[in-house]
């Protein structure tokens, strides 16, 4: 005989359905994120190698409980479902830190960014991974330089406006820092606000994920407390707290005539 409510087992699976579609999208995020890094040749800038790897072991651990608890479920399995509670209350405190240092570094955000790119002025002498991206980013945002033209030592073409954009007042024009001193017309805007822009929105969803996720995670240990209840004890029904007034309650548990 079934000892655990089965409305409250189709919700814990569709909980747990939900869970191992985050943990597979973090997986393919990790997989193609390192891809692209391979493909540009930035393979462990700024160690984030190593983040992608913890990104991938994460989804993995987080496919494999979210298994076990759909398992434990199924089968009123009760070593399965307190495993799945356990990882799964170190789950919901890992994301809670993660949400609440992503809160914490938000407003100190730019400050950090300037300190940080600071570092690779001047842009010619930073790696090569670092040049490809950001003459890449100068290409697609119409910008020059991460805090000024003079970034480069050499302006590269990727900041040269076309005629079009010289009449739209877009660009300004500079010596370029060669043997010939040659003049170049190159944008006026920086690449730093937009750098800062997409990071921060990054932030704002690394907020928004995290406490979401932790939210979820509350309602699975409370699901799966629920259960573990219910198999431990079958014949005690699980204390639920009423909010109803007292004189409702007069009624509703007046003896039938």
């Amino acid at each position: 005989m079934a000892q655990i409510n089965i409305c409250l087992k189709h919700i814990f699976t569709v909980f747990n359905i939900f869970f191992m579609v985050v943990g597979g999208v973090a997986i393919v995020l990790a997989l193609w994120c390192q891809f692209f890094m391979n493909i540009r040749g930035g393979y462990n800038l700024e160690g984030r190698a190593t983040k992608l790897f913890i990104l991938f072991i994460v989804g993995c651990i987080t496919i494999m409980i979210t298994t076990l608890g759909a398992y434990g479920a199924h089968k009123e399995n009760k070593v399965a479902l307190i495993t799945s509670l356990v990882y799964t209350v170190i789950g919901c405190w890992l994301m809670l830190i993660t949400g609440i240092q992503a809160a914490i570094i938000h407003p100190q955000l730019r400050g950090i960014g300037v300190e940080t790119f600071r570092e690779l002025v001047p842009l010619d002498k930073s790696s090569t991974y670092v040049r490809n991206m950001t003459e890449d980013i100068q290409e697609q945002f119409h910008c020059c330089g991460l805090f000024s033209y003079k970034d480069w030592e050499n302006i590269p073409d990727s900041c040269v406006c076309s005629k079009e954009e010289e009449k739209e007042g877009k660009c300004q024009t500079v010596k370029n820092n060669t043997f010939m001193l040659q003049r170049k017309s190159v944008y006026t805007k920086t690449c730093f606000p937009t750098i800062m822009d997409h990071i921060q929105f990054h932030y704002n969803i690394i907020l928004v994920v995290s406490f979401t996720l932790a939210i979820l995670a509350l309602l699975g240990i409370i699901l799966s407390s629920i259960m573990i209840h219910q198999l431990y004890y079958p014949n005690r029904p699980t204390i639920m707290i009423s909010m109803m007034p007292p004189k409702y309650k007069e009624l509703h548990n007046a003896p039938a005539c």
